[in-house]
């Protein structure tokens, strides 16, 4: 059985009395913004049913989005655009985004514990867990409201864009999307970075 405030309270037992989690949604798709999301949980706090965010229903994920904006002491979500991605490269807009959703918060975090193995710059104590939003209360927060955010985004987009099918996809690169974005071309939304090699010679690019 996972402790999911094992590395929250350690880092308190080191001296970093308010941890904060930090998580991303969005690094693989083709297209629309990456999110990521920071959040500081009271210590021991118990939220039921809170998980990976990969592992739960969309509306399981919804459910615990409205219960986790109203248990955290604080919480804050960013994003970094497609064309920011394209310029700057995914994992640098990656840190973006979780540079502004760590700006976001009203409250300042002595600690950061963040998915994953790359370290952003976030200007505090900065510990990387791989897989965090499995082993992490504060992380599997993160990654849930992170991940809602930015399906919220993809269902807008899709109102603007009803020719893809982001509603049902995300932006991911499914049969459906690689159909419509070989017939239709890209869209405005498209990383056009992410495209090279599925458009090339197809005349679409």
């Amino acid at each position: 059985m996972t402790d999911w405030h094992f590395y929250e309270e350690e880092a308190r037992r080191d001296g970093y009395p308010l941890v904060c989690g930090i998580d991303e949604a969005g690094r693989g798709p083709l297209a629309g913004p990456v999110f990521a999301a920071a959040v500081i949980l009271p210590p021991q706090v118990q939220i039921e049913g809170l998980n990976d965010s990969k592992k739960l229903s969309p509306n399981k994920r919804e459910e615990l989005y409205d219960v986790i904006c109203g248990t955290a002491q604080a919480y804050g979500v960013g994003f970094a655009t497609e064309g920011e991605i394209d310029e700057i490269n995914i994992l640098q807009a990656t840190f973006l985004a979780m540079r502004r959703a760590f700006d976001q918060l009203n409250l300042c975090p002595d600690c950061a514990l963040v998915d994953g193995n790359r370290m952003p710059d976030l200007g505090v104590e900065t510990r990387l867990i791989v897989k965090g939003d499995s082993l992490s209360a504060s992380i599997a927060a993160a990654s849930i409201l992170a991940k809602v955010s930015r399906d919220r985004v993809m269902c807008r987009i899709d109102e603007i864009y009803p020719d893809y099918g982001f509603a049902k996809h995300k932006g991911y690169g499914t049969a459906l999307h690689m159909d419509r974005l070989r017939e239709k071309g890209p869209c405005p939304v498209h990383r056009r970075t992410f495209l090279k090699k599925i458009l090339a010679g197809s005349g679409n690019e």
